[in-house]
This record gives C-alpha cells, structure tokens and sequence, in this order.
C-alpha cells in the first residue's frame, strides 16, 4: 500500500523532522519506507532517512506493509503535508537580540570564513549579539584506534564490547532527556543525537568493520567519518551540519570503548568565551550556559545544532572559522561580533572600551523589557490590559511564565492530538488543561478546541480531500460531525476547571448555530460527568473571530458568549481572499489593511456593546507600532508569543503615561 504526496515540512526532513517522523514511523507494527526520485529507504532510520535529502516541495512516496499499514499512511503522509511540521521548538524561542526585532542568523555561508588582520579572524555570524572575555580555551585530544587487526577469536568479544558502549551512551542521553533543567529546544537536539546514537546505520556500519577484523575504537572513527562524509556531499545546509552530528555521537562511543571522560566544561568561569575546534551539541547542551559569554568554532554554521542551541539562550557566537580557530588556542581575551561574524584576539583598549559599550547597550535594551515582566499594564482610565501568551504544548509553559505571561490567550490543542499515534484519551486531555490551569493560576487559560482540518490531519480522523483545506472541514466544523472526539475534549476541559480559570474557545466559527450547537454538547457532558461522580466545573464559552461571517454576525454573536479573540492570521487571509500560505500574495497578507482594521474595529464595537472581553490572539496583537490602536477600539486582551510579551508591556505602559 502506498501513497504520494509533496513534503510541506519546513526546509525538509533534516535533523529534528527526520528524528519525529522515524518516532512516528516506530509507532507502526507495518514495514514503512520512503520513496524520492526512485530510492527507497526505511522509514525507521533517523540516517538513512536524512541521507536521502528530502526537501520542501519534493514529491515522495510512502509505503506500508503490514497490520496497520493504512494508519501508518494516514499518520505519516500528514505529518509531511504538515506546513508546520519542520519549524524546530526552539526557533520560537528567539534570541534576546531577535526579541529586539533584529534579523536572525544570516543564510549559511552569507560570511565565509577569512582572516581579517593579524588579530581579527571572521567566521559565520551563527548567533547575534556582542560580548567579551577571557577565553576558555576547549581542545580535547584527538582519539586514534589501535591500529591493530583482530584475531579472528577476538572479533565476538569486539562486538559485544561496541555494544554495550553504545548502549552506555544512549543510557547517558536518555538519563540527560529526563532531566527537568534541559530546555525543550535542548531536548529535541538531544533526542535528534540519541537517535544516531541508536541507528543501525552507523551501528551496522561499525559492526560490519570489527566482523572485518577492525578494533572497536578504529570502527567507529571509520564509521562515522563515512556517514559524515555523505552528509557532507549532499547538496543541503541542513543536512551538512548533520556531518557534525555523527562525529559527535562517534566521539562519545570511542570515549566509553577507552574508558575516559570527556574535557569538561563544569569549569568555565562566568562571562568565558568558549573556544574549541569543534564542540557537540551533546557537551553544549550540558554545559552551564549561563555561564558562557560567547562561542567561537573552527566548525558549524548557521544551522549547526550549536547555532541553534546558542541562539536559543541568547549566545553570541562566530562559527565556521576553520584552520583560523588555533590561532584563538593562546588567547587571553577575546571580543566577538555575533551579527557580523568578527572575532578580536586580545583586544587592544579601544576595542574593548567599543565593545564594552556594545554590550553595555545590549544588556541596558534587555533590562528595560526585563522590567516589565511583572508589570500588570493599567492604562489612565484604570483598565487593565492582559497581555498572555499563545503556546502549544506543556514545554513552552516555563517560557511564558519566564515572559511574565497574565495567562494563556491561546492554547493549540492540535499539537497533543498530532504528537501521539492514537487520538488522545479523555485522562491525557484532562491531565493537560488541568497542568496548564495550575501553572497559570489565578490568570486564565484560554484553550481553542481541536482545530484540525484537510491542512494539518491526524492520526484516527479521515479527512476527505478537499481542493482547499482551509475552506473545508476543519474547525469547530469537524468537531460537531465528530461528538465522539468533540466530546472527549469538552469533558477532559470541564474536568480540568476545576483546577483553574479554564476558557474555552471555539475556532472557524461562521453560524451562531455552531455555539449553540456545542453549548448542547456541553451540556450533555455536564450531565454526564455529575452522573458519573466525577469533578468538573463550567468554563466560558467563547469564539475566535476569523471568518469575515463572524465579523458581520459579531452584534449576534456577542449575545452568544462570554468573549472575543480575534485571531488577525487567519482573518487576514480570508478578508484579502490571499493564502498566507502562497508567497506570491505575501504582500496581501498584511493586517493593517484597511479592510482587515475595519473588521477588527467593528468585532471590537460589537464585543465592547455586549460587555463582554475582547481580545486578540494572532501575531498582530505583539506589534508595538498596533497595539495602541486595538487598544483604543477596546480591546483589553492581547496573546502573543513569549518572546513579545515584555516588548508589548512597555508599549502599553507608555500608550498610559500619554493619557
């Protein structure tokens, strides 16, 4: 049984895409594997996966074997239909100096790697921002094999030994995934290298060496530099920066086969530029980061693991300096320029005197956003304006509350339907609304039930095809043709109310009958819950306006229910009849077109007649130079991702101090 289908996963099946869709893949009893350009690999291998360079807007085949082939179908082809599914966690995650607004790392290759003067070298600008320090020199010894061929006797002993070397360093890796102080965006890095670790691709290899009479340590080097090598050949940043990926997993085998530890990076002093030719997302992401003023590497670039993961915690870093990078081995202090790829060896007074002020005006900018995380913005009139936070899983919670988030404006329900094999339980539903009404008490919780549609399908609902899925069956639409799913997840959310200020939402809202329609849902799992024994408590019911028909039905709509969020993404896309999606009408895509600002002002007047909250959970609710004008139509709730939240507290606060 098979199926084709274009990849819409962002830049293709690199890394991390790669690791969730063999996780997706494993989930499946049936033979699965993928198919492009006549090539068929297993579907269950993270590397062979990856080798076969799959990316955005290529046409493969899926094909399934077994029991449940036609779920293995169903769940694999929507997940690379999936628009969303290559956007990596931790790009949300944004950088103090991308918070700022700034660009992000620049494309690959954008800064080759040139000596700029005696003492100034350039690399790829991988991570913004300034800094300056005394340089930490990183330079672990190389690791050589025996050098020596086996007896043939020998060769058993060999194989067991790689082994349980290899099931050592997955033990280290899953012991370092179950730990609460690694970041989401750090865990899917790590489970991305625990998957190579765990690869019969680079086991099979350096198993079938040690069979050829190759010591273990010999084998592994030799393995991992070939599957690096094609990484490297393969006409794909993403997919080259997985080279260093293999050499890092290499590395730590060949040190449990010698019995040593690796060079720590325990010992950095605070403020230290970390140095080394090349470094492991392995060891970086256990390293104190707080610690570490900046990174400089011989290796990477811009979509190395390293990048990312220095990014993700505000670290400038240079990378891709190649053979240059030893001449950093001797340095004292170092100054680098993370947006423009410069690195300073020992600076002279007037570069540091430069580049002290740089970093003095950097931390200045984040300690004045710092300071509103706990402003509770209040504007002359004495209304107070909510400013939450838009998450869709569990792991983003620490993110909000570290923004100073007044509760979730917007919970994507779809990611715990996508993430699992089988719809989510009753109890798994519950246990999540109730974690999220916990960590944000006494602020409220708005969660949007299941927006799922033709665009984004999942495992265990058959979507018909649909020529446009987002005018199809998606939204508060599938939910009320599908009670026995809708149900499970109104109940799950009347269960979790009573933990908290639960609100829910209901999303593609276009007929006042689809409110009262869900209002008898409700209703009826009320009853059954009471019946039942089992605690609940009611929520408010309210709509995410993002239709043109509930922006000219908002007077009615308003008599309906408890609140308003505007959701401005897709209210845009529909007003300007423009696929946000389509970059060819990308410029048609913009809120502060008149016609998308009248409907805006008149869900506003509407909401604001009624009495009752309107707010606004699409990205236009985080832009500084808007926020004053929803303020003044009436909104007084704005959701927005974590990143924004300090920026849009400040906005606020000075829209208040000019009365």
């Amino acid at each position: 049984m098979e199926r084709s289908t274009i990849v819409r996963v962002h830049e293709g099946l690199h890394a991390r895409p790669a690791t969730r869709f063999v996780k997706l893949a494993k989930g499946f009893e049936s033979d699965v594997e993928l198919v492009k350009d006549g090539k068929a690999v297993s579907a269950k291998s993270s590397v062979k996966l990856m080798l076969l360079a799959v990316k955005e807007n290529q046409e493969v085949t899926v094909r399934a074997n077994g029991a449940d082939a036609i779920e293995a179908l169903e769940a694999l082809i929507g997940y690379l239909e999936n628009p969303r599914a290559g956007l990596d966690d931790e790009a949300e995650a944004q950088s103090p100096a991308n918070d700022a607004g700034q660009e992000a790392a620049p494309a690959p290759g954008s800064a080759p790697a040139a000596p700029d003067g005696a003492n100034r070298l350039r690399g790829v600008a991988a991570s913004e921002g300034f800094a300056i320090g005394p340089a930490f020199a990183h330079f672990p010894p190389d690791i050589a094999g025996q050098g020596r061929m086996l007896q043939a006797e020998e060769i058993e002993g060999e194989i067991d030994r790689f082994r349980m070397a290899v099931g050592a360093v997955q033990a280290r890796m899953d012991h370092a995934l179950a730990q609460d102080s690694l970041s989401a965006g750090d865990r899917g890095i790590v489970a991305a290298l625990r998957d190579i670790a765990a690869d019969d691709t680079l086991t099979g290899e350096a198993e079938g060496l040690i069979k050829g009479g190759n010591d273990a340590v010999s084998a592994v080097i030799t393995a991992a530099s070939t599957i690096a090598a094609e990484f490297s050949a393969v006409d794909d940043h993403y997919l080259n920066a997985r080279a260093d990926d293999v050499h890092a997993v290499g590395r730590q085998i060949c040190l449990v086969l010698l019995g040593q530890d690796d060079v720590s990076l325990e010992n950095i002093p605070e403020g230290a530029i970390l140095i080394a030719d090349d470094i492991g997302a392995w060891d970086l992401a256990r390293a104190p980061l707080k610690r570490i003023g900046g990174v400089v590497c011989g290796h990477g670039g811009a979509t190395s693991h390293i990048a990312i993961i220095a990014r993700s915690h505000g670290i400038p870093a240079v990378l891709g300096l190649g053979g240059q990078v030893d001449a950093l081995r001797t340095a004292r202090d170092v100054a680098l320029d993370g947006n423009a790829g410069h690195v300073i060896i020992d600076p002279d007074e007037a570069t540091r005197a430069d580049f002290a002020g740089r970093v003095e005006a950097a931390a200045k900018e984040r300690a004045g956003l710092t300071i509103f995380k706990t402003v509770t913005p209040k504007l002359a009139d004495g209304r107070i304006i909510e400013v939450a936070a838009n998450i869709g899983s569990l792991e983003e919670i620490e993110a909000a509350l570290e923004a100073g988030a007044m509760g979730i404006g917007l919970f994507r329900t779809e990611l715990l339907f996508m993430r699992h094999m089988h719809l989510p339980s009753e109890d798994m539903q519950a246990e999540t609304y109730a974690a999220l009404a916990k960590a944000f008490a006494p602020y409220p919780v708005i969660v949007r039930t299941l927006d799922i549609g033709g665009d984004k399908p999942i495992a265990g609902i058959e979507f018909p095809d649909e020529e446009n899925p987002f005018l199809g069956w998606r939204g508060v639409r599938m939910c009320l043709d599908r009670p026995d799913i809708f149900k499970r997840q109104l109940r799950a959310l009347l269960r979790a109310a009573v933990h908290g200020n639960i609100k829910v939402m209901l999303p593609m809202v276009s007929d006042i009958s689809e409110v009262r329609q869900t209002r008898v849902l409700v209703d009826e799992c009320t009853a059954e819950l009471r019946a039942e024994g089992v605690p609940h408590a009611s929520f408010d019911l309210g709509v995410m306006i993002e239709t043109p028909a509930a922006v000219l039905i908002a007077p009615a709509l308003a008599k309906e229910v408890a609140f308003f969020s505007i959701g401005t993404n897709d209210l845009t896309q529909y007003i300007m009849a423009a696929d946000r999606l389509n970059p060819t009408v990308a410029k048609l895509n913009d809120v502060t077109n008149p016609a998308v600002m009248s409907a805006i002002e008149m869900t506003a007047k509407a909401g604001v007649a009624a009495g009752i909250m309107v707010g606004m959970c699409g990205e236009a609710a985080g832009r500084p130079d808007l926020i004053a004008t929803f303020v003044k139509m009436g909104l007084t709730e704005l959701s927005m991702s974590p990143a924004s939240i300090q920026r849009a507290k400040k906005a606020i606060m000075a829209m208040a101090a000019e009365g």
